[in-house]
């Protein structure tokens, strides 16, 4: 293979890491709503800010066109808030829906 097979290899790498991240990201956001239930423990509303901030940031632990960490951030950040919300769902029980509320 030459450079140019190479760069265009590397280049389609970087965009499919990309829009992982931002599609993480997109979820982080979609799971903040948890965040508004005053059961959520400090710990999981922190870790959401943190992902957020890291993912946004120039500084990071590998180079910008590789955003490996970035998605390792924003995946520990999704299984702490979704375990967070199993964990106070059951002390809260069941939703009402709105055939139920009557």
């Amino acid at each position: 293979m030459d450079e140019r097979t190479w760069f265009v290899l590397a280049a389609v790498a970087a965009v499919v890491m990309l829009v992982a991240a931002g599609y993480l990201l997109v979820r982080v956001f979609q799971a903040r709503k948890l965040l508004v239930d005053a059961g959520i423990p400090l710990r999981s509303k922190a870790l959401f800010w943190v992902a957020v901030i890291y993912t946004v940031s120039p500084v990071d632990l590998l180079p910008d066109p590789i955003y490996l960490d970035d998605i390792g951030i924003l995946l520990v950040a999704l299984k702490s808030l979704h375990s967070a919300a199993r964990a106070v769902a059951p002390a809260r029980g069941p939703a009402k829906t709105e055939a139920t509320a009557d």
